[in-house]
C-alpha cells in the first residue's frame, strides 16, 4: 500500500514550539479491503537526523560522546547518555555535509571518509523522524574535551574507546539509545571490511 491509501479527514498543528504536533483524523484501507473506522492521532513532528558512527580503523577505536537528555529524565533514566555523533537536518541541507558538520561540532574530529549505512524511521507509531546513519573514519588521537554549541546549550564530554570495550559496554545495557546501538552493531559486522577499505 502507499499513501494513497490513506484519507486525511483533518490536520491541525495542536502546539507549535521547538517542535511541532500535528493532530490527525484519518482512515487506511485495511489489508482485507474496503476501508477502516476513522482514527484520531497525534504525530510529534521532530524532523529529520544524521547519527555518526566514528571509527579510527588503525587504533581499532571508536569516538564516542555523553551529553544531558532530558528526555531521559523525564523517562526517569539516566540522563546522560552515552551516544555516537548526531544532529538535525536542516531545509536544503545534505545528510553527508551535516554528518561532517556534527562531526567537527561535537567532537572537534575531521572525518577522512564517510560511508552510508542506513536509514530508518525511529518511531513510526508517533513521529516523522528518520535517522541516516553514517559511518566516518576519524583519527581519534584528535578527540577530546569538551564540545558542542555554548548557545543552544550544548556540554559534549568526548572520549575514546577500543571498539571491543564499546561492544562490551553495548551488551551490558550501558548504551540504550538506537542510533548508538544500531551504529555499533554494524560497525561489528563490518570491522573487518572497514580495516581493509581504510588501511
Amino acid at each position: 500500500m502507499t499513501q494513497d491509501d490513506v484519507e486525511i479527514l483533518s490536520r491541525e498543528t495542536a502546539y507549535q514550539g521547538f517542535f511541532r504536533i500535528e493532530s490527525f483524523r484519518l482512515r487506511h484501507r485495511l489489508f482485507q479491503g474496503g476501508w477502516g473506522k476513522e482514527l484520531s492521532r497525534e504525530v510529534f513532528d521532530r524532523g529529520h537526523a544524521v547519527a555518526v558512527a566514528l571509527y579510527d580503523p588503525d587504533r581499532d577505536s571508536v569516538v564516542m560522546i555523553e551529553q544531558f537528555r532530558v528526555g531521559a529524565f523525564a523517562a526517569g533514566e539516566t540522563p546522560w547518555v552515552i551516544e555516537t555523533v548526531a544532529g538535525i537536518i536542516e531545509p536544503g541541507e545534505q545528510a553527508d555535509a551535516v554528518a561532517r558538520r556534527e562531526t567537527l561540532e561535537e567532537t572537534g574530529c575531521r572525518v577522512s571518509d564517510v560511508i552510508r549505512v542506513c536509514h530508518y524511521l525511529v518511531s513510526p507509531g508517533a513521529t516523522t523522524e528518520t535517522v541516516t546513519l553514517f559511518c566516518a573514519r576519524v583519527d581519534s588521537t584528535q578527540a577530546m574535551g569538551i564540545h558542542g554549541v555554548k548557545d543552544e546549550g550544548e556540554d559534549i564530554r568526548v572520549f575514546v574507546v577500543p571498539l571491543d570495550q564499546a561492544l562490551a559496554d553495548l551488551a551490558a545495557g550501558r548504551i540504550v539509545n538506537s542510533l548508538t546501538i544500531i551504529g555499533l552493531q554494524w560497525l561489528a559486522l563490518n570491522r573487518d571490511t572497514l580495516k581493509r577499505r581504510w588501511r
